[in-house]
């Protein structure tokens, strides 16, 4: 997700300061991404040199809130009515770090699979839980980037079960699936 424009819809909103945009952002995510507040300014400093927002006057407390300009409603509106590309996404580090695996010596590439699966078994199990909680309406947004992480994660689960049996077939010598369900997964995406 791009910062600037999850700053723009939140200043769609009404005006705030960095402080409250930064709480405005991870509560809007559930928390599931921390934001700098150093990245929070620095980014209001580049939307203002844009004319997507105005800096209003301080307040009492030395605040300065920011405001959302027609340009910023305009170009809020064009990320919205746009669809991310597949290119526009950051890199795939996890596959990246496979792809390396697979050609670096002395890397055992199943156990940097298991390892991975192992970590994506623990988060699954967290989301889930975490999805159990009773959910309030203003809880929606958090909720279907929840349910975003769960898809996500399974994904991932089911690409690494996928790359330990293509490992396999294609190297032999290496260590047998360490659980079951891994070939009856495999048998059933065919």
């Amino acid at each position: 997700m791009s910062v600037r424009h999850g700053l723009l819809a939140l200043l769609e909103r009404g005006a705030m300061h960095g402080y409250q945009l930064r709480a405005a952002f991870e509560e809007s995510v559930g928390g599931t991404w921390a934001l700098n507040i150093g990245q929070v300014y620095t980014t209001l400093s580049r939307l203002e040199r844009d004319e997507f927002v105005r800096a209003l006057p301080e307040s009492e407390s030395g605040q300065r809130p920011y405001e959302i300009t027609e340009t910023g409603r305009a170009e809020l509106s064009r990320w919205f009515s746009t669809p991310l590309e597949r290119t526009d996404r950051p890199r795939d580090e996890l596959a990246i770090k496979l792809a390396l695996a697979m050609t670096t010596p002395g890397v055992d590439v199943t156990t940097v699979v298991q390892s991975q699966r192992t970590a994506g078994v623990r988060a699954l199990q967290e989301y889930t839980r975490l999805k159990a909680r009773p959910i309030e309406p203003d809880d929606l947004s958090w909720r279907l980037v929840l349910d975003s992480l769960i898809f996500q994660c399974e994904a991932e689960i089911r690409w690494l079960d996928h790359c330990e049996m293509t490992i396999l077939r294609h190297r032999p010598g290496l260590a047998a699936p360490v659980s079951a369900p891994v070939e009856e997964r495999e048998r059933n995406s065919r």
